[in-house]
């Protein structure tokens, strides 16, 4: 009997270790199934192939990291926001306000605190922080540009970092990028990837004359990033980081940045002048596919379409017509309309452009001169006007602009102090007054002087910035 017990005893035992063993073999392969950093042949279907080149930079993504970090600050604002309820109790009830704080990145440009960040990170901010490692400095909103979702501001401090800058011309793709920034408020964060492609369009900016010929990159770009810097393994800058392609707000894959070569010139541009000099045409283009070269009767989709060519204009001046295609400009090649859009957006009103042109299929050389928003090659410095009985800040509408609307005069509201009597009205930042009542506003200060002595029943009318005609009924 005992030795029956011992036997059995034996299995059992043996039985165990077994399992034990078989457990511990299994959950130990497993663990270092997981730590491979190459997956060629997985089970799991959320687990993707991965592979890597051969030779990684690690030395040149330290070095560039070293020399980028102390340039990249980190951004955070503060704006008051006015609520109303759109109702008859506007008429009795002061507006409730409350405070919303942001936060985004920037990059140090120059050695006199100059700072380049996104127009989205300190759009409507009534304040602005600039933090640089353990110290704070209150900002001044220098210029800002919605067409390139850039802006420039400045803090009483000489004593950060420069960024050295790059040349986006010589951008690759497939070489090595970093992006530096401050993620969900993680200061000082880097993540690497490859320049995916270049000269992207992808339709973000919301302004009359978008500019978007982004830089596509892979390095991991989240919110807080906006306005930081991507860097290549030289630690040059190459790019503003400004936007995600995500569905849910968070890195999915993609990230765009503005090319360094047109953040320079709309750097220089509102630090000298307080507004960029943008360069127009007067044409409209759109790029060519298969569908569209088989219906005009072209064979090569390179080059951009004109679609428009507006009366008067530099197009117009030059000899371009509707339906002639650009394939070149200034001997540069021209694959799409974010190309021609990046290389215009490096020019100024008066820079002449040598275009070859093909028209029923015969190439012909046409000289187009640039001008500016007015129609003409000089410098153009923005011309605020602050109403001060009304508190409200307003401009005249560029040429460019009343063109586009179908307007023949109108006033851009700018700003206005929250508790003023503009705020009041209703009326929202960058809608357009074109008339009050039967009469036609032309001039900042004439609208001024009628708002200031109006009363009774009258009506504003203007464009929204949607380009909807739009009225406000009022009484004073």
């Amino acid at each position: 009997m005992k030795t029956i017990k011992t036997i059995a005893l034996g299995l059992i035992a043996g039985m165990c270790g077994a399992l034990l063993v078989d457990r511990f073999t299994k959950k130990k392969e497993s663990e270092e199934f997981v730590q491979q950093p190459i997956v060629e042949e997985s089970p799991t279907p959320q687990i993707s192939t991965v592979s890597y080149p051969s030779k990684v930079p690690n030395e040149n993504f330290v070095e560039a990291s070293e020399k980028s970090t102390g340039s990249v600050v980190f951004i955070q604002t503060l704006s008051e926001i006015e609520y109303r309820t759109g109702g008859w109790m506007d008429w009795f009830f002061e507006p409730r306000s409350s405070q919303r704080v942001g936060s985004g990145s920037g990059v140090v440009f120059s050695n006199d605190g100059y700072i380049v960040t996104n127009n989205h990170v300190i759009m409507d901010a009534d304040e602005i922080t600039v933090i640089a490692g353990k110290k704070s400095f209150q900002a001044e909103l220098i210029g800002r540009d919605p067409s390139t979702d850039l802006a420039v501001v400045k803090i009483n401090s000489g004593e950060l970092p420069v960024i050295e800058k790059g040349d986006s011309e010589q951008v690759k793709v497939g070489e090595w990028v970093l992006a530096v920034g401050n993620p969900f408020n993680l200061t000082s964060t880097v993540t690497a990837g490859i320049v995916s492609a270049k000269g992207r369009n992808i339709n973000i900016l919301r302004d009359k004359f978008p500019i978007e010929s982004f830089i596509q990159t892979d390095a991991a770009i989240n919110p807080g990033n906006s306005g930081g810097a991507l860097v290549n393994s030289a630690g040059k800058l190459i790019g503003i980081n400004t936007a995600i392609l995500s569905r849910t707000g968070s890195y999915a894959g993609y990230g765009f940045a503005i090319p360094v070569n047109i953040v320079k010139k709309v750097f220089n541009d509102l630090v000298k002048y307080g507004e960029v000099q943008k360069a127009f045409t007067g044409a409209d283009f759109i790029d060519i596919d298969s569908e569209l070269a088989s219906r005009i009767g072209i064979e090569d989709l390179d080059g951009v379409l004109i679609t428009e060519v507006k009366d008067g204009s530099a197009a117009d001046k030059a000899g371009l017509r509707k339906r002639d295609v650009i394939r070149k400009v200034s001997g540069k090649q021209i694959n799409n309309k974010a190309n021609l859009e990046e290389l215009i957006a490096k020019s100024y009103p008066g820079d002449k452009l040598n275009m070859l042109v093909e028209r029923d299929n015969e190439m012909l050389n046409k000289e187009l001169i640039l001008t500016n928003r007015d129609g003409t090659t000089s410098i153009i410095k923005r011309d605020i006007y602050f109403a001060e009985d009304l508190e409200a800040t307003f401009e005249s509408v560029s040429k460019v602009e009343r063109d586009l609307l179908g307007i023949n005069s109108g006033v851009k509201v700018i700003d206005y102090k929250i508790n003023g009597f503009f705020a009041g009205l209703g009326i929202p930042k960058g809608f357009i007054i074109t008339r009050i009542n039967n009469k036609e506003i032309d001039k900042p200060e004439e609208l001024a002087k009628i708002l200031e002595n109006i009363r009774g029943r009258f009506d504003v009318i203007g464009i929204d910035e949607r380009g909807r005609k739009v009225y406000f009924p009022f009484r004073r």
